[in-house]
């Protein structure tokens, strides 16, 4: 293999991972958005009376 088919070899693959580092932080920050917003939703959704009694008819 030549030089320049080496180097443009080369510089392809830096050029993929550099791709692949971006979409992944991206991933990570929508994830962490999710997870905020979840934690917010669960938040609101908490009741404190919620499982303090039973009621039961027969």
């Amino acid at each position: 293999m030549d030089i320049a088919a080496l180097s443009t070899s080369m510089s392809q693959a830096s050029l993929a991972q550099q791709v692949s580092l971006s979409v992944l932080g991206m991933a990570k920050g929508q994830a962490e958005v999710q997870g905020q917003n979840l934690v917010r939703m669960i938040e609101k959704s908490v009741d404190p009376n919620l499982g303090k009694r039973i009621d039961i008819s027969v």
